[in-house]
């Protein structure tokens, strides 16, 4: 895995965080007509990913403590 800066894990989080937005905007669209449920299950995975991802992410910024 390539090193990345914290200014580019920053970066990479405000990108993740849009696409997580805008999952919660289309899974709340998908809740209204209920013929879309296997979509809206799908959806709901992917923001759960990016959720870990994100988190991945956030600990990279945390300086290691010495011990």
């Amino acid at each position: 895995m390539e090193t990345m800066t914290p200014e580019q894990i920053s970066q990479r989080i405000a990108v993740l965080r849009a696409e997580h937005r805008s999952l919660d905007e289309n899974i709340a669209r998908l809740a209204a007509n209920p013929d879309d449920d296997l979509e809206a299950k799908r959806l709901k995975k992917r923001k759960l990913q990016l959720r870990d991802c994100i988190t991945q992410l956030e600990c990279m910024l945390i300086p290691d403590e010495p011990a």
